[in-house]
């Protein structure tokens, strides 16, 4: 059994920087959101300077109800990067799917205050 747990990180895990993001990128499109975050874990270590591939790995936390590391992953964004409009939105998203609107509504009104969106903001 481990063999065949090895055998399958090497996979995740083989190829350059460039070519583990584009395979994380291609899971992800095709909806194999926990095999993205395989991928995407590791790479955010690697390059933790990086907003990008944090964010794909906390959308994909999220796509695959994985809710307290997509929580996690996006306020480590929101430390580096806090007028990231979509970390805000995903963060508030993140914080309705498990039903803590009280907290969620502080990111969502950010998110729309950063993206333009001041219609949102009157509701």
């Amino acid at each position: 059994m481990d063999i065949q747990v090895n055998l399958n990180d090497a996979y995740y895990q083989q190829g350059s920087t460039a070519e583990r993001w584009d395979r994380a990128q291609l899971f992800f499109d095709a909806k194999e959101y926990d095999k993205a975050a395989r991928i995407l874990g590791p790479l955010v270590e690697e390059v933790p300077e990086l907003a990008s591939p944090r964010l794909l790995l906390a959308r994909s936390y999220y796509h695959s109800a994985q809710l307290g590391k997509a929580e996690q992953e996006l306020r480590t964004v929101l430390e580096s990067w806090p007028v990231e409009h979509y970390a805000q939105l995903m963060l508030g998203r993140t914080l309705e799917r498990q039903g803590r609107h009280d907290e969620a509504a502080p990111y969502l009104r950010t998110a729309a205050a950063l993206s333009g969106d001041f219609e949102s903001l009157e509701r």
